[in-house]
């Protein structure tokens, strides 16, 4: 039988079974192949009912594109670009990130490159050696930093891109399209429904500087603005390393004041485990004597006893606006602000 060689391009072989066509996933969906081959290659050009029609059709019948084939007809690799943090305290929330965005990455039939590189500028070679060796066909950035190189590096040379996360430039634009978690009015937020329950000594406990994370500096903005709108007083402490146990310490300093406060905001679930640590070690109760927060609704949040109230990222938003701007916006600047939120549990009961 004579297959055409557009046709074969499409076919993928697996176990144990006859190979499942573009032609059958065509008609398993009621569009014309080329609508298929669209959904595959080129997603941001098909109407999103029919976009889930052929995803449902290609889920069904087990359809796998030949990724070989398919760099040789379309000149690319079919492979994303993705640098692993080296930071392995923030992996609480990156990891179910991670997952996420591999499962959409892969619904538009590519798949994740994971790599490491150092950071700085200092990584910026490894980008270029993907980049020479044609190894990806564009990258997802996360793990920003305040005027992170990489953003405007690859915009420079027009490789596709898209960045979970700002990078706050000192002057202009950030290069290249992005999507982050409103993670200042999010901390606002939850100082303001502590202010309503009550609270008016609201503390905040988050990284001592210098810390490159960005993201960082937003959630202890959106605390400190709100106090200062309520004239609440401004009590912090910082925790000198990424862990339960700086956290502690950072804790111990605020209620040791001589108006120690009522409530605890942390930059993060990690720090709020610290800070609910040090509040039961003084015999003290989480959610009574002392509400807490934390911040990424991670695995810690529903675990500690009594539950952690906190922030809950959208995380099926972020990566499929990562991934729509990834095809969509290369072109152009500007990006994606989502709304944080709050997941109340025992340790801060807020209405």
């Amino acid at each position: 039988m004579h297959v055409s060689s557009a046709e074969s391009r499409e076919w993928t072989v697996t176990e144990r079974r006859q190979a499942v066509t573009l032609r059958q996933v065509a008609a398993q969906a009621g569009v014309s192949r080329q609508t298929v081959s669209n959904v595959l290659n080129a997603p941001e050009r098909v109407e999103e009912t029919t976009l889930r029609k052929v995803q449902a059709a290609i889920e069904s019948l087990g359809y796998q594109p030949n990724r070989t084939a398919r760099s040789l007809a379309t000149r690319q690799a079919g492979l994303i670009g993705y640098c692993l943090a080296r930071h392995p305290g923030r992996s609480l929330f990156m990891d179910p990130f991670l997952h996420t965005l591999t499962e959409a990455i892969e619904r538009t039939g590519r798949r994740m490159l994971v790599f490491t590189a150092p950071d700085g500028a200092n990584g910026l070679a490894t980008y270029a050696d993907l980049i020479a060796q044609r190894a990806v066909d564009g990258f997802i950035l996360s793990d920003t930093v305040g005027d992170d190189p990489r953003h405007a590096w690859l915009a420079g040379r027009g490789i596709p891109f898209a960045s979970f996360g700002r990078t706050w430039p000192a002057q202009g634009e950030q290069p290249g399209p992005w999507v982050d978690v409103d993670g200042a009015g999010a901390c606002a937020e939850m100082v303001g429904r502590l202010h309503a329950a009550g609270h008016d000594q609201i503390a905040f406990v988050g990284w001592c500087d210098p810390v490159p994370m960005g993201a960082a500096h937003d959630r202890r903005r959106g605390w400190q603005e709100e106090c200062r709108r309520l004239g609440l007083s401004e009590q912090s402490a910082c925790a000198d390393s990424d862990s339960m146990q700086a956290a502690a310490r950072a804790t111990a300093v605020l209620l040791d004041e001589a108006n120690p406060p009522t409530a605890i905001v942390a930059a993060s679930d990690l720090l709020a485990v610290g800070v609910l640590t040090e509040v039961r070690r003084r015999k003290l109760r989480p959610g009574h004597d002392i509400w807490v927060t934390g911040f990424d609704d991670s695995v810690l949040a529903g675990s500690v006893d009594g539950g952690l109230t906190t922030v809950s990222q959208p995380t099926a938003g972020i990566t499929s606006a990562l991934v729509r701007l990834l095809d969509t916006g290369a072109e152009r600047s500007g990006g994606v602000l989502l709304r944080g939120r709050i997941v109340a549990r025992g340790s801060a009961p807020i209405d």
